[in-house]
């Protein structure tokens, strides 16, 4: 998608200045801006971000809805509790973010690459990562429902205590869950990878295979 393709990109005005915390930001244009600094309670209606860059903010409990962010970096922020409705995050660098307890539903993460994200205790539903590379990004004990990974890279997802429904994980393109045999009921895997996963399995069985 493009900006222009947006429903309400006719509406959106360009914003200037430095974001204020507490306050409600309706059908915004933010492009190229630095975010820095305490932004609690921030909240954005049918907004749009093109090339906005993210060091340490903190937007604990903030609120996207409608959102559409394309080729950002955030980096370090904290976006603890946030919530995420209806948006599509594209081209974008998620690294050290600290999200966990967070809401997101019928939310697209497209060519993305997310890398330490805490996501421990969130709630993901109707979420699709779509050719995004996931590092060492923490879903403990995070309820996940309809959500998807389409030519996504899972490298060190940890799962344990998740609860899973309806999650598909058969179009990934590869799997690496330290301790997924943990958290993966109620998920669909393809039969190769089972075959692939089968050692965990064993192991947490404590089935020993010797030929």
């Amino acid at each position: 998608m493009r900006l222009e393709d947006l429903p309400y990109a006719h509406l959106l005005q360009r914003h200037t200045g430095p974001l204020r915390a507490d306050t409600r930001y309706d059908t915004v244009h933010f492009d190229d801006l630095d975010l820095t600094g305490q932004l609690g309670g921030v909240s954005f209606l049918e907004c749009a971000f093109t090339g906005v860059r993210a060091d340490g903010a903190k937007l604990r409990r903030a609120g996207f809805n409608e959102v559409w962010l394309h080729g950002g970096r955030l980096v370090g922020v904290d976006l603890a509790e946030s919530e995420w409705q209806d948006t599509e995050i594209d081209s974008t660098v998620l690294a050290g973010i600290s999200a966990y307890s967070s809401a997101i539903r019928r939310t697209v993460l497209r060519q993305c690459k997310l890398e330490a994200v805490n996501l421990r205790g969130a709630t993901l539903r109707d979420v699709v990562f779509e050719d995004c590379l996931l590092r060492d990004v923490d879903l403990a004990d995070a309820k996940l429902t309809d959500v998807t990974f389409p030519g996504s890279t899972l490298d060190d997802v940890r799962l344990r205590g998740a609860t899973l429904k309806g999650v598909d994980l058969r179009r990934a393109a590869s799997l690496n869950l330290p301790d997924g045999h943990q958290g993966l009921r109620g998920a669909i895997i393809s039969t190769h990878q089972l075959l692939d996963l089968a050692p965990q399995f064993a192991q947490a069985l404590g089935i020993t295979v010797k030929e």
